[in-house]
């Protein structure tokens, strides 16, 4: 049995390896914004062009909080226009994943749906999503649709082909000890292909909701007047690069989030797998 004294220089050791662990992530981000802020305080460039990340900060507070209304008509107001592009992208975000796992599941399945929907399809994923922003406008208007659907082309396209890829690569030995033990067609499908193929299709989500956050500022910019996209492109024209700034920052930590709730839900599904890298493993 392990007694109190024993326990606590353990406790004491774990939580300095995490505090440690949690140091090591700071690294990167702390050397970029010193040397941000060193160069920008060098006087190379005028402060306007370039903000230091103290100004940037200051108008990303004013904008979240409306402490001094540096931010002008933003001040206070970061949480509207954070909602407006989070429902966007989730809403494109969630037809996408629908819509290309059921298609990704039925090419990589069954070679009649492999032959009349994946040449379309193929024809289809080149054409970039920004291209469709003059059409989108024409068939949906200014407003939350073809934003929707332009994030919706974004994020279609990596769940398709991370899921053709899980299904067509599902080990063959597990096929053949479901057909041996007896399971018909829907059985393999939904007991052995679809778990099997799992970390292929989370790895689509995981690069589409990414794709997803790009599409939703690009479709802000030209298709409606509201979010994260408007805010920047609008302090652009009023040379406000701190708000710009602010924007890009506030849309890459709601990406990262966004990220980082995937994460959490495949690991609670696919908790076979090992999450840390073949280096960690091996040590």
């Amino acid at each position: 049995m392990t007694s109190v004294t024993d326990a606590s220089p353990a406790r004491g050791g774990l939580r300095l390896t995490r505090a440690f662990q949690g140091l090591e992530r700071l690294v990167v981000p702390g050397l970029l914004i010193a040397g941000w802020e060193a160069f920008a305080r060098s006087g190379m460039l005028p402060p306007a062009l370039l903000p230091a990340p103290s100004a940037v900060l200051h108008a990303l507070g004013d904008w979240v909080f409306g402490f001094d209304e540096t931010t002008q008509t933003y001040s206070g107001h970061w949480l509207r226009d954070a909602v407006a592009s989070a429902l966007r992208v989730f809403g494109g975000f969630a037809l996408a994943s629908l819509l290309g796992i059921l298609a990704g599941v039925a090419i990589g399945w069954s070679r009649l749906f492999e032959k009349t929907l994946e040449p379309t399809l193929q024809m289809l994923r080149p054409i970039p999503p920004v291209s469709w922003i003059p059409l989108a406008i024409i068939w949906f208007g200014i407003a939350d649709k073809p934003a929707i659907f332009l994030v919706f082309l974004g994020a279609f396209f990596p769940v398709l082909m991370n899921s053709i890829h899980g299904v067509k690569t599902v080990d063959h030995n597990l096929v053949r000890a479901g057909a041996m033990m007896g399971a018909n067609g829907r059985q393999m499908l939904t007991d052995i292909v679809l778990p099997a193929a799992l970390p292929s299709i989370f790895a689509g989500l995981r690069i589409a909701v990414g794709s997803a956050w790009m599409l939703t500022v690009t479709a802000e910019m030209v298709a409606v007047k509201s979010g994260l996209g408007y805010v920047l492109w609008d302090s652009y024209y009023f040379l406000r690069y701190d708000i710009v700034l602010a924007a890009m920052i506030s849309i890459g930590l709601l990406g990262y989030l966004s990220d980082l709730g995937l994460k959490a839900i495949m690991a609670r599904t696919l908790r076979w797998q090992q999450t840390t890298t073949v280096q960690g493993r091996a040590g």
